[in-house]
């Protein structure tokens, strides 16, 4: 019967892993499956294994607490900010985390509890409740002494809220200009005007403000505009990194993977891509159903068949060209659902600029070797295509943005099939003006 390592194994492995960098150990469990990557962390020394998992991303660390099998589960689960428990709890089947919140000291239920009160996809739910208490009356030495005495539990100590008595927020103080006043120097006469999240503000789109905007952290309010948290760069960018792959994803017609791809299972996989196949599959139907309607005019002139690859190709191009240009406009704040009619505009002019050069060379071409009657009819059906796809193309992430859906949803795999269809429609009405068939 085989047993497990023998002692000098283990001392070997833990020799190896203690030889690791943190990334380095962060990037080997992240591309194992999660029993190996649990029994990496039961190996190394306690208070390195937290902070390894606290570096895995919510859905790989709800599969290694399913791996540890309550094994230091709590220990972890504990060491964690109470924003990155909450992005662990929504991973977790209901009664491990019932369970997990269960045994965390009452100050970390507290916390906890606050965080996960708050919507999904509000600053509320990723902000950090562990915040210092700054009053403008104190002065910047007594402020150093609070944050000395809370440095292990407060989120941020480079941005520090400024309140009243109300725990309104009255500004904020930074840290180097703190430092750089002298400890007699009064709170009020150092701190700045302060920009302020409230808990239920959209989290993408303050993420992604709060990332332009240069600042370490912002105060999150209440509708009373009550001090209750701060939300910091770090989770800022946690943020914008997932909505980017999952707005990659579904540009390319799949659902973003939760987990690291080696270390998710096939049925995983599957289950991401299966649902936008079946969709796609379904929309290229209405294709060829144009190509039914309009098989006569096929038959009548099969040389209009070489032609299909070359238009539906070019409208479905130019299409996610406008879609993605315009969706990630949308993400960064460059353009508003309000103005849809300027990028409406906007993408007329472009497309049709795009369609006259490339009708311009399909004319040349198709007329070369064709005749003058194919030529025009390649020629006008690009320059129409270009056109109605890059208008479509642009307009289709803001009206996502206005019905509140993803804007990626509404990308380059329905844009193509839509391209595709107008604009064989498009193809065979204008052949059948111009050449008379």
């Amino acid at each position: 019967m085989r047993g497990g390592p023998s002692a000098d194994e283990l001392a070997r492995i833990q020799r190896q892993l203690a030889g690791m960098g943190h990334r380095e150990l962060v990037g080997e469990i992240s591309r194992t499956d999660p029993t190996r990557g649990a029994k990496i962390l039961r190996l190394l020394p306690p208070e390195r294994s937290s902070h390894v998992f606290d570096a895995l991303g919510p859905a790989h660390q709800a599969a290694v607490v399913r791996a540890l099998g309550g094994e230091n589960v709590v220990n972890y689960f504990g060491a964690l900010g109470a924003e990155d428990r909450v992005a662990l709890l929504d991973h977790l089947p209901a009664e491990i985390a019932e369970r997990l919140v269960r045994e965390l000291d009452e100050d970390d239920q507290r916390v906890t509890s606050v965080v996960l009160g708050y919507k999904k996809g509000t600053v509320g739910r990723r902000m950090s409740p562990k915040v210092p208490v700054v009053y403008p009356e104190m002065t910047a030495g007594e402020v150093l002494e609070e944050l000395r005495r809370g440095i292990d539990s407060f989120e941020t100590i480079y941005t520090v809220p400024v309140v009243d008595a109300d725990r309104v927020v009255c500004g904020v103080l930074r840290l180097r200009d703190m430092l750089a006043a002298g400890e007699d120097a009064r709170v009020s006469a150092v701190m700045e005007a302060a920009s302020v999240f409230h808990s239920g503000d959209e989290l993408e789109d303050s993420a992604r403000w709060l990332l332009a905007s240069g600042r370490l952290a912002v105060p999150v309010v209440d509708d009373d505009n009550r001090l209750i948290g701060i939300f910091t760069y770090d989770e800022a960018h946690d943020v914008v990194e997932g909505e980017n792959t999952q707005d990659s994803a579904r540009m390319g017609a799949s659902e973003a993977l939760r987990q690291p791809y080696l270390t998710t299972p096939v049925i995983r996989l599957v289950r991401s891509r299966i649902v936008w196949l079946l969709v796609l599959a379904l929309s290229a139907i209405l294709t060829v159903q144009v190509l039914d309607v309009f098989e006569s005019t096929l038959e009548k002139a099969v040389v209009l068949s070489l032609f299909i690859p070359l238009l539906t190709g070019t409208g479905g191009n130019t299409g996610n060209q406008a879609a993605t240009t315009v969706t990630r406009a949308l993400a960064l704040g460059d353009v508003r659902a309000g103005d849809i009619l300027r990028v409406m505009w906007r993408e007329v002019r472009v497309g049709f600029t795009l369609g006259a050069v490339l009708g311009a060379l399909g004319f040349a071409l198709a007329t070369a070797f064709y005749g003058l009657g194919i030529g025009a009819v390649i020629g006008a059906t690009l320059l129409l295509i270009c056109t109605i796809s890059a208008t479509v193309g642009g307009l289709m992430p803001i009206v996502a943005k206005k019905v509140g859906a993803d804007p990626a949803v509404f990308s380059n795999p329905f844009i193509s099939t839509f391209c595709d269809a107008t604009g064989l429609i498009i193809y065979f009405l204008m052949a059948k003006s111009v050449l008379g068939i």
